[in-house]
């Protein structure tokens, strides 16, 4: 089939991966791969977005609710080692830790081929297309590789000017074991198949069944001896399928026909099928700056990162990468901190949706590049499934209505307490936050019967805020109690350290949202008489405004002026009013536009911004005070400090959320969001070219 590439959409080498970080991620929102390229061996290290380690859990401690007034007494006596002492013994939830994302597995194909010239491999953003080629002996080959989500299954082609050998296996190995410990339970080849079942380990896990099948298209031979499929071809194509009782009772059968059916269609088909979908997403926008060096392989192109076609080319990986990892279907899930791309049996976080920031700035992009109704579809459904597992969190820890979620959740919605650390565990706004980001989304793209569905999970969490808060000291306000900012460690006027405060500014920033919005929904969907409309209102009446202290900097922790503990700390929560959120504007609110200036200046002077994820956070902060030059810095210094061979964000390690950050940051840079004109920067590129359909 006739290509469509483009070469400023390509992301290029001149030699095989090596390592995970240098291999290409395919992904059709639910199964995904990275492709190494390798000339002798091929290996593709395999996911699927349904296996996780274990079954549903009831953590909720049973004591919290009993300890919450004790817990709120002691926060406001500013009492904080006690504060501490009583999180950890009546608020860690039991067992401390949700579930985890792990592998599906690795496809290996062991060639035997000498003397390689001429290779290249690339990533064609186009198209969503892996290839691979080079000579071997003085003849040529090529693969190419799609992970097609109209045939549900990654499919490659392997061609060459003469037949050759090679060895298909499929397994399921630790990425530090690749020859020892096998996690499966059966392995069977047949006919020309691969068959693998295996059970993640806790009780009650997702079993999985994976499924390999190769189909010549010369008179080539498949052989299945022992576990493998000997193949012997010049032109052949591989499918691979997988599933889970998560959505299918019996993923053998599922998986089977998905293979079947990818293999008894031709390849310009199956490439045809899958492009068209593909580009109805992606072609949506565009966007090309000048020059671009597009020529050069993208690892030498990060040696020189001022190349405006770079930052042009991260954009759209972003995109890519937002189709291939959240996708629209049965039961769908969202993108977790990697994406969908897990090599680890123990990741990073346990690879799970960490929501006081990751899983919110993995939709940022969504809106602005005109994927939010396709690509948030699985968040929608997550957090309906949050909003009913966290109506039980909110009685049995905060005898309150509505429902909450905690700084994490996983596959199964889980709304406890995750870990057990004090800066970020006890704060039960991570569900708010999700909320908000969902009921934002529809500026870009209304629906109605969707705003419907959302206003459902949204009233509850308003809801809940609206039960949780109670009068500050002076009785004023309204506030939360227990609140923290997230992660961040303050010093107290006493020298003692502390987390715990009542009311701080990223709590009452997102309230002050949520209600708004509430109210909006209200009289978008004629919602007359509504029993939470006026004690919201009442309550939006009662938010304390943003603080700015003497040094004229806005305050973290609220109505205290504290220090804090790291001041060059990654996360900068008490500027959500700046981003997200829009109660900061240069134009509009110029005295709090330079109180945040001043914060993000101060931590940057003392080491922020050392995380990808923060760094993009950074872009996003700096567009929105049309500070061009900054912004132009600080792209530079994700791409040299904070980007992976592959382009992929390092935190590090490797999560995904400061790819699709930095994306809505570049969108920002040129598009401004807050007001209804279009506005944008001189970010100091010679040309640019976007166009939003």
């Amino acid at each position: 089939m006739e290509s469509s590439r483009n070469p400023h959409l390509d992301i290029h080498y001149s030699t095989p991966a090596t390592r995970w970080d240098e291999a290409l991620p395919i992904g059709n929102g639910r199964l995904g791969a990275v492709v190494y390229g390798g000339t002798d061996i091929e290996l593709l290290q395999l996911n699927e977005d349904s296996v996780w380690y274990g079954g549903p859990q009831d953590r909720t401690p049973p004591d919290a609710q009993r300890m919450l007034p004790r817990l709120q007494q002691l926060i406001r006596d500013e009492k904080h080692s006690e504060t501490e002492a009583l999180v950890k013994e009546a608020f860690f939830a039991t067992p401390s830790s949700m579930r985890h994302y792990e592998p599906l597995g690795t496809a290996t194909l062991e060639f035997n081929h000498k003397n390689v010239t001429g290779y290249k491999r690339a990533l064609h953003l186009n198209d969503s297309e892996v290839s691979v080629e080079f000579s071997a002996d003085g003849s040529f080959f090529n693969r190419h590789v799609i992970a097609s989500y109209p045939d549900e299954a990654i499919i490659l082609r392997i061609q060459g000017a003469e037949r050759a050998r090679f060895v298909a296996r499929l397994d399921r190995l630790n990425d530090n074991e690749t020859e020892t410990n096998c996690y499966v339970d059966t392995v069977k080849s047949f006919d020309s198949r691969i068959v693998v079942h295996a059970t993640p380990g806790g009780l009650n896990s997702n079993r999985l069944c994976s499924v390999l099948g190769v189909e010549c298209d010369d008179d080539g031979t498949v052989e299945a001896i022992g576990n493998f499929l000997v193949v012997n071809s010049s032109s052949c194509r591989i499918a691979i399928a997988a599933q889970t009782t998560f959505r299918h009772e019996k993923p053998e059968k599922v998986a089977s026909d998905q293979v079947n059916q990818a293999l008894s269609r031709t390849w310009d088909d199956v490439v045809k099928r899958h492009r068209t979908d593909y580009h109805k997403l992606f072609n949506r926008m565009s966007l090309k700056m000048q020059p671009d060096a597009c020529h050069l392989p993208t690892n030498e192109r990060l040696l020189n990162n001022r190349d405006p076609g770079l930052v042009a080319l991260y954009h759209n990986y972003g995109r890519y990468l937002l189709i291939s990892s959240s996708r629209n279907g049965h039961k769908p899930l969202p993108a977790t901190l990697q994406g969908i791309w897990n090599p680890s049996f123990a990741p990073p976080w346990g690879s799970k949706f960490t929501i006081n920031i990751n899983t919110q700035m993995n939709y940022w992009p969504a809106g602005p590049c005109s994927l939010r109704y396709d690509c948030t579809l699985p968040l929608v459904d997550m957090v309906e499934r949050l909003s009913i597992r966290g109506s039980h969190t909110a009685r049995a820890m905060y005898n309150c209505r509505g429902w909450c979620a905690h700084h994490n959740t996983d596959i199964w919605a889980d709304a406890s307490p995750q870990d057990r650390w004090v800066p970020a565990t006890l704060w039960p706004l991570g569900g708010l936050w999700l909320s908000i980001t969902l009921i934002e989304g529809l500026k870009y793209d209304y629906d109605e019967e969707l705003h419907e569905r959302l206003f459902r999970i949204h009233e509850g969490a308003v809801q809940f805020v609206l039960d949780f808060m109670i009068p500050s000291k002076c009785g004023s306000f309204l506030i939360t109690n227990p609140s923290l900012s997230p992660e961040n460690t303050f010093i107290s006027n006493d020298g003692s350290k502390g987390v715990f405060c009542e009311g701080s500014t990223m709590d009452m920033t997102l309230i002050r949202q949520a209600l708004e919005q509430f109210h909006w929904s209200l009289e978008r969907l004629s919602k007359t008489d509504h029993p939470l409309e006026q004690p919201s209102k009442d309550a939006l009446l009662r938010i304390p405004p943003l603080p700015i202290n003497e040094k004229g900097l806005i305050q973290e922790w609220g109505i205290n002026d504290y220090e804090e503990d790291e001041p060059g700390h990654r996360h900068v929560s008490h500027l959500y009013g700046l981003h997200p959120g829009e109660f900061i504007h240069p134009i509009h609110t110029p005295d709090l536009a330079i109180a945040a200036k001043k914060v993000l200046e101060r931590r940057l002077a003392n080491g922020g911004g050392h995380t990808g994820w923060s760094r993009a956070w950074l872009l996003n902060f700096f567009a929105r005070l049309r500070d061009s030059e900054a912004c132009g810095d600080n792209m530079d210094l994700l791409l040299s400090n904070s980007t992976l061979p592959n382009l992929l964000d390092s935190h590090p390690p490797f999560q995904i959320d400061g790819n699709f950050g930095a994306c809505a940051g570049i969108i920002e840079c040129l598009v401004q969001s807050v007001e209804t004109e279009i506005d944008g920067l001189n970010v100091g590129y010679t040309e640019t070219r976007y166009e939003i359909f």
